[in-house]
């Protein structure tokens, strides 16, 4: 397989086909393999400053995050996934560089699965609280320097 494209844009940036295609791949595995019946569609997404970043493989994403402006400048990263038959590849960690390229050097935020937690301590997060269940999915509060 060759390596996924990344793409980025902003909600309106996005085509019909493409916010589709996103969606499908964030419920896939948010709701259905993770077996987890939650308001995917947040109202998020259509945020004047979410930016949004995913990988493609011949034009179908296989790898997606969010970034959302929190309060007081600090940049959530959200929504993480990366499709089965990718996973193991590097394409977490090639979304993970591009978010940071992205934030640059502001304070930014994630709430990572516990499994993922030293995944994300690679990139310079660390643990800001106890772990709490959300959707009956562990995760770990955790947060990143400016």
């Amino acid at each position: 397989m060759r390596e996924p494209v990344l793409h980025r844009a902003s909600f309106a940036d996005l085509d019909t086909t493409t916010l589709y295609a996103l969606l499908r791949l964030r419920v896939d595995v948010f709701v259905v393999e993770q077996a987890c019946p939650y308001p995917e569609l947040d109202g998020r997404d259509t945020e004047p400053g979410t930016r949004h970043l995913w990988l493609a493989h011949d034009g179908a994403p296989v790898g997606y995050l969010r970034l959302l402006r929190d309060p007081a400048a600090v940049v959530r990263i959200g929504r993480v996934v990366v499709a089965p038959q990718v996973r193991g590849t590097g394409a977490a960690g090639r979304l993970m560089d591009a978010a940071l390229d992205e934030i640059g050097d502001r304070p930014s935020v994630l709430d990572a699965q516990a499994h993922l937690v030293r995944f994300y301590e690679r990139y310079g997060y660390t643990p800001t609280g106890p772990e709490y269940l959300d959707d009956g999915i562990p995760h770990v509060p955790m947060a990143r320097p400016g």
